[in-house]
């Protein structure tokens, strides 16, 4: 199968941002997205406003896009209720996320990872009444910012709880960026091997500077999609040493999926740059950096200069 991309820039990219992302250049993103050819993008979460007001508005972007671009946009959640709450305001499309470390789980949602699980065949029923889909989102899938190491046991007992059952894939998160491509193509083929009827999406981090790497890897494991933020942008508030997503960038230089030339590719570096300039974050990406060279021979460099 193809592999596919997911943008992760108006969720997990904006957890951490000291400004706010106006709501119409939001839903103006995710058509500049589409239009470009990502697949997918994850537009928002049903987290407290309070800890992370950045996505206060997410259902307010989710009002104003169409049927069709609901179809294809994910909305973060953590309890039935939060599927109750964004089912009512159309969204289908739900990551419902938990971590497989406790401590984690805690400090994130505010409960274990048992409570969590034990909630999870309820949002999936809630889900079921709007004919929507529910992600298995696994955070922490490798280390935990507060236990270390997360056992490859507590990871495969999670596939195997049925619990999960009703889910339409597993998200496996390197939620820190300090999996190693390895450890990486491990857990994605167990989750692929575990779970054979549901896809499988790759979520990492470029902490330590492995995130295409480890998506790589992932793919060769049997990820379907991987996750990405323009500028590399984002990393949670509650997993201290977690830094920015993959580029979306750096992801699509290495795997030319189909809809990029140079001239998307170029859009896509202009993006990032825009979104990164407006929320006054630096853009981590190393292919924009590539593209603003002086190679000019290389169709992939970007013939203009930033503003």
């Amino acid at each position: 199968m193809t592999l596919q991309y997911r943008d992760v820039t108006l969720r997990d990219g904006l957890q951490l941002v000291g400004r706010p992302l106006p709501t119409e250049r939001k839903v103006q993103l995710v058509r500049e997205l589409f239009a470009l050819g990502v697949e997918h993008i994850e537009v928002g979460s049903m987290a407290r406003p309070d800890l992370v007001p950045a996505l206060a508005d997410t259902l307010d972007v989710v009002a104003a896009l169409t049927p069709d671009e609901r179809d294809r946009v994910w909305v973060w959640v953590a309890t039935p209720r939060h599927v109750e709450r964004a089912a009512a305001a159309g969204v289908r499309n739900f990551q419902y996320c938990f971590s497989a470390s406790n401590s984690h789980n805690q400090a994130n949602i505010g409960r274990d990872t048992e409570t969590s699980l034990a909630a999870m065949p309820d949002a999936i029923a809630a889900a079921a009444e709007v004919g929507g889909s529910v992600q298995l989102c696994i955070a922490t899938s490798f280390t935990c910012p507060f236990e270390g190491e997360v056992p490859l046991e507590r990871f495969a007992r999670i596939l195997d709880d049925p619990r999960t059952d009703g889910a339409v894939d597993v998200v496996v998160c390197d939620t820190l960026g300090q999996a190693h491509p390895a450890e990486v193509r491990e857990r994605v083929a167990l989750a692929a091997s575990a779970r054979p009827g549901l896809g499988v999406v790759f979520h990492g981090h470029d902490t330590w500077g492995l995130g295409v790497a480890n998506a790589a890897a992932a793919a060769d494991g049997g990820a379907t999609v991987v996750d990405g933020a323009l500028g590399g942008l984002g990393g949670c508030p509650f997993a201290p040493g977690a830094s920015g997503n993959t580029a979306l960038e750096d992801l699509a230089f290495a795997f030319r999926p189909d809809w990029l030339t140079p001239d998307a590719f170029g859009t896509l570096v202009r993006l990032g740059e825009e979104i990164t300039t407006t929320l006054g974050e630096p853009d981590r990406s190393r292919a924009r950096s590539g593209a603003r060279s002086r190679a000019k021979a290389f169709p992939w460099v970007v013939g203009d200069t930033p503003d």
